[in-house]
């Protein structure tokens, strides 16, 4: 296996390792009495891990192999797609969270804009991953951010 293969192996270990360990993940960085419990209990924790995990690995997606301009292949490129993601990403789960307390008649919404801004530096620290897992194969933007 070729390094290329680590590193694709290495981002999906630390992707599943996110999803299985999300409730520990969020709550090491925010907890709130009522509020986490009831993240907990309607299972929120796991929708809005996967819905990090599917935006970060699709914008990564998108970036290396959809886009994959040679004009669009500096750091700066990929700094503003980093920077779009993360700020949709917690602005879509912030959205899914407010609806699901809503319909249970559930108000928390300082605790769940505080929990985005926590979601806002794990999508920032999976997009990284996703793009150092997935970029080897692109034929233009590979060596974005950093290069081989």
């Amino acid at each position: 296996m070729d390094k290329r293969g680590i590193y694709l192996i290495m981002g999906l270990v630390a992707t599943v390792l996110f999803y299985v360990f999300r409730v520990e993940v969020y709550e090491v960085f925010f907890t709130a009495p009522g509020f986490s419990d009831q993240m907990y209990n309607h299972n929120i924790y796991g929708i809005i891990t996967l819905i990090t995990v599917a935006t970060t690995w699709t914008a990564a997606g998108i970036y290396y192999y959809v886009i994959n301009s040679v004009k669009f292949s500096r750091w700066y490129h990929w700094s503003c797609v980093l920077a779009i993601v993360t700020l949709i990403t917690p602005i879509i789960c912030y959205a899914v969270n407010n609806s699901i307390f809503e319909q249970n008649n559930l108000s928390y919404t300082t605790e769940a804009i505080s929990l985005e801004f926590c979601n806002a530096i794990f999508s920032a620290a999976m997009f990284v991953i996703a793009s150092f897992s997935i970029r080897w194969w692109s034929s233009n933007c590979r060596h974005t951010p950093i290069p081989q």
